[in-house]
């Protein structure tokens, strides 16, 4: 069909963030006159209620994300908003006005377009922020969990940053898969992790790690690693021989190392490594299973509705510096169309609240 723009066609300039250098969340700028993206053949145009933070923004600021975009690029890759425009390609089209919630690059911006065949319906009764996580965090813990962790009853599984969205996505499927439930995190956010079901909550930084997790479990199943250096050598240590799994899916901290004679001689474990990303595009029908699940676990009510502190674009460079600096729990979001400090939307007035 047509691509069709009409409600907005007025808008021709949107208010985005840039990040103009690989050196930090510091050169990632707010640009108030960037032309408003168009969808191309098999893509939707989103009117963007609320984008997520990642550390993978993080990441790409420092040019230390694979395949990541060079800078100048407007930042940012998930998102939910409104449909306001279908590319011509487009088999089966969602209708204009719907909100859906997905990933796509330049989600930072009041404007930004989706690979069609990415993007879910935000679940009935739930804001565009509350569904942020939905195709990303809550997918990538469920990878994690099930297909490549083979997670089972009775499994012990150890979660680390489990503060994070990722993490507190896991600590809540695990427990839900009937696995006992090992979290890491800082002192400050231990009461969070606990709310969430982690049977045990510890700090990530303290010395005798990997000794107190032996202490209690006897050795772990799973491990979900997202911290890397600080970490890795005491989820390779706690893990069972043979039978444990590790799965890779971020490096927080920076790189870890392991060599082939660590596996023989040192760590027999299973090592996985999963890029949500990678795995929509490399197995499909993989993907798709995940998401027909996570349909289910909303229905059941085992995935609720996410509850993210959302910010005002502008203050987007200094959530990144705070994400960057592990000052964050949960999930954080932007609002593009929030006015911050000494800004004027054009439409602000008429911004959907939903």
């Amino acid at each position: 069909m047509e691509i069709n723009e009409q409600r907005y066609a007025a808008e021709q300039t949107v208010c985005v963030l840039v990040q103009r250098s690989r050196r930090g969340p510091k050169d990632l700028t707010l640009v108030t006159d960037h032309r408003r993206p168009a969808a191309g053949p098999d893509e939707y145009l989103i009117r963007v209620g609320a984008a997520g933070v990642n550390f993978a923004d993080v990441m790409q600021a420092r040019g230390t994300y694979d395949g990541g975009p060079q800078a100048p690029y407007v930042a940012g890759f998930e998102a939910a908003g409104e449909i306001v425009g279908v590319g011509a390609e487009v088999d089966r089209p969602l209708p204009l006005g719907t909100h859906v919630v997905g990933v796509g690059p330049g989600a930072f911006a009041q404007y930004m377009t989706m690979p069609s065949a990415g993007v879910l319906p935000v679940p009935s009764g739930w804001s565009d922020a509350e569904a942020l996580g939905l195709v990303l965090n809550w997918a990538t813990a469920l990878a994690a969990l099930k297909p490549l962790g083979r997670i089972a009853a009775g499994d012990v599984v150890l979660v680390h940053a489990a503060a994070g969205g990722v993490g507190q996505a896991a600590v809540r499927l695990a427990r839900h898969y009937g696995a006992r439930v090992i979290a890491t995190a800082s002192p400050a956010k231990h009461d969070t992790v606990r709310a969430l079901g982690a049977d045990e909550v510890l700090d990530g930084r303290r010395p005798d790690l990997a000794a107190e997790i032996d202490r209690l479990t006897g050795g772990v199943d799973l491990v979900l690693e997202s911290v890397g250096h600080a970490t890795f050598e005491v989820s390779l240590s706690v893990t069972k021989p043979f039978t444990g799994r590790v799965v890779v899916f971020g490096a927080a901290s920076g790189d870890a190392t392991l060599d082939t004679h660590d596996l023989i001689f040192t760590h027999q474990v299973q090592i996985k490594g999963l890029h949500i990303g990678a795995l929509a595009t490399a197995a499909p029908s993989l993907y798709e299973a995940l998401l027909v699940e996570i349909e289910a676990l909303i229905a059941h009510g085992v995935y609720p509705p996410g509850s993210p502190q959302v910010h005002p674009l502008a203050e987007g460079p200094a959530v990144l510096r705070r994400l960057e600096a592990g000052r964050t729990h949960g999930k954080h979001a932007l609002d593009p169309w929030r006015q911050g400090p000494g800004i004027e939307w054009s439409d602000a007035a008429d911004h959907d609240q939903r």
